[in-house]
């Protein structure tokens, strides 16, 4: 036994835990910050504020820090969590790319790649993952170790009973798998699975546009279609994991008339252009993109094709405000960047709602999925990460 740990009153471990992690909440909150003023905000005595801190520099969980500014200090050491103690990392897998990103227990992004894997099957995917883990920790010069879990998004929903993947058609050989186990064999970490556009809906409500927010909807509208819900500040999966799947809100099943999705948008303007060929530059494959860089510059028939698009994704959105009543429905995904076209026939559109959510859309573009993988990761690496450390003293003694 060394001569710190014969100092130490014979306080109860329960206790000295909730001290501790009292204590480490209030550096996390207000860092850098002395020890007279912990004792100050969460009503600890100044020699239980000591033996608290001892230990978490012991676990190191926190560190001396410079104080703030410039002021007098009076003599006071001042301390700030360790970021590095714990580490995120952030997948989405998308039908297109595979992105990865880390980050610390600051939020701070350490590390992002994409990498581009068009029509790669799951195992593929899954197998890209574990190289793109090294490399991001490569990057950032990170410790393997220090990485506390993987969260990963993907284009389906998650069966909450088995973590089986359904209605998944964007990335072959993913519906009907255990995706989370397959990631957490091949990374070796433990891994947690989202449906994407639920992980896009916290990103936005961590560092996007909808903070501060309780209830909001957010509409992605690429390559396929998807909704995540807020309520009261939480997200809403639903009893099967399936709320949000908006593609059969309007007349209970899928009609590529109302469907706002890229495949269905470059079919609709292939018809306008066989019966109206003269009066557009438009030509096969209608990318989507290409379609409204052409109504731009005035092309009528591109303009169409996007008026239509507009009320596709209007109707889409009637039924979340009709039901939910939510405050705002930020619109994201590859479709949903074209902002300058879209954003004021669907705010027109929706007045017919008695009470109109606000319309925006995403702040955080392609990063929404993984900011909000990162966000969920970092909930459960701020509690594991004293958890762990824990454990590891109660084993050492």
């Amino acid at each position: 036994m060394g001569p710190s740990a014969r100092r130490r009153p014979a306080t109860p471990t329960l206790l000295r835990d909730l001290n501790e992690r009292t204590v480490l909440d209030a550096i996390r909150a207000r860092a850098p910050i002395s020890r007279a003023e912990i004792s100050r905000r969460v009503g600890i005595s100044k020699p239980t504020v000591s033996v608290a801190l001892e230990s978490l520099l012991e676990s190191g969980l926190v560190r001396e820090a410079r104080a703030a500014g410039n002021g007098r200090t009076y003599g006071a050491t001042f301390f700030e969590p360790v970021a590095e103690a714990a580490l995120v990392l952030g997948l989405d897998l998308g039908a297109r790319f595979l992105r990865g990103a880390i980050c610390d227990l600051r939020g701070d992004v350490r590390a992002r790649r994409d990498v581009e894997l068009p029509g790669a099957d799951v195992q593929t995917v899954v197998a890209v993952a574990a190289d793109l883990r090294d490399w991001l920790l490569a990057a950032g010069d990170l410790p393997t170790k220090a990485v506390d879990g993987v969260v990963a998004g993907v284009p389906g929903v998650v069966e909450p009973a088995t973590g089986r993947v359904g209605l998944a058609d964007n990335i072959r050989g993913l519906d009907g798998l255990r995706v989370a186990v397959a990631l957490q064999e091949r990374l070796g970490l433990p891994t947690k699975v989202e449906n994407d556009v639920n992980l896009a809906a916290v990103g936005e409500r961590w560092r996007g546009i909808a903070q501060g927010v309780d209830d909001f909807a957010f509409l992605s509208v690429g390559t396929g279609l998807g909704a995540g819900i807020v309520l009261a500040g939480e997200l809403h999966r639903g009893r099967h994991g399936a709320a949000g799947e908006v593609d059969y809100a309007l007349a209970g099943g899928l009609d590529p008339r109302n469907d706002p999705a890229a495949p269905a948008v470059s079919a609709y303007a292939a018809e306008l252009v066989a019966d109206d060929g003269p009066r557009t530059a438009l030509a096969p494959p209608f990318d989507v993109q290409a379609i409204f860089d052409a109504a731009r510059v005035g092309d009528p028939v591109a303009r169409d094709v996007v008026a239509e698009e507009a009320r596709r994704i209007a109707a889409h959105i009637f039924p979340i405000a009709a039901v939910a009543d939510v405050a705002l429905v930020v619109i994201g995904g590859g479709i949903g960047a074209n902002d300058d076209l879209l954003l004021g026939p669907i705010r027109r559109r929706l007045r017919r709602v008695p009470y109109p959510p606000q319309v925006e859309v995403s702040s955080l573009g392609d990063a929404a999925v993984l900011t909000g993988a990162l966000a969920v990761g970092l909930t459960s690496a701020l509690d594991n990460v004293f958890v762990n450390r824990t454990r590891s003293r109660g084993a050492a003694g």
